[in-house]
């Protein structure tokens, strides 16, 4: 099914999209990856304030290339979502209610999202110019000290992203095999 949704996710929306969802995102999102992940983390440990509210809100694990003349970003595709996984969970039970990157999931990540009525999102890897597309405007907020690895708010307009793990737990990574192998061992 194809949906349209605005960032921040309200929980309601969050709860409405289904693992295999289309889904097109407008609004405000985030980036972050490893170097910045870690620092939100020792940030936590120290009780000190985040750079950025997670509650509702998007992290699309991402890191740009050099903006072209006239363009607010250059090449934006997504990073492997795993190299997080030691960092969502604890992220999701602050309130963060998406997450956008490539790749499988750990089940500890998979039991966060369902607990918090959350959702992750696979962008299509290998089409960083394509979904820079649709990024209307990219600012640094935090950790600037990073480069490419720095926080961004990114406001985007119809950013095309897949369900992968919904709130209920469906993964499409598994569901997607299964019904693939169907298909050939019924014929």
């Amino acid at each position: 099914m194809e949906k349209h949704v605005k960032a921040p996710l309200t929980d309601e929306v969050a709860k409405s999209l289904k693992a295999g969802d289309y889904v097109y995102i407008t609004g405000t999102i985030y980036t972050a990856r490893d170097a910045a992940h870690q620092r939100i983390n020792q940030a936590l440990d120290q009780n000190q304030p985040l750079p950025i509210d997670m509650a509702h809100n998007i992290i699309y694990y991402m890191g740009p290339s050099p903006a072209r003349e006239g363009r607010p970003i250059g090449s934006a595709g997504p990073t492997t979502a795993s190299r997080m996984d030691k960092y969502a969970p604890r992220l999701l039970d602050l309130g963060l209610k998406g997450m956008i990157g490539k790749g499988k999931r750990s089940d500890t990540v998979k039991d966060a999202i369902v607990r918090n009525n959350a959702v992750y999102f696979a962008a299509v890897g290998g089409a960083g110019a394509l979904l820079s597309k649709s990024i209307i405007a990219s600012e640094v907020v935090a950790y600037d000290d990073l480069g490419t690895e720095a926080i961004r708010k990114l406001e985007v307009e119809n950013f095309p992203v897949i369900v992968v793990v919904d709130s209920d737990g469906n993964n499409l990574y598994e569901t997607a095999v299964q019904e693939y192998s169907s298909c050939f061992c019924n014929k």
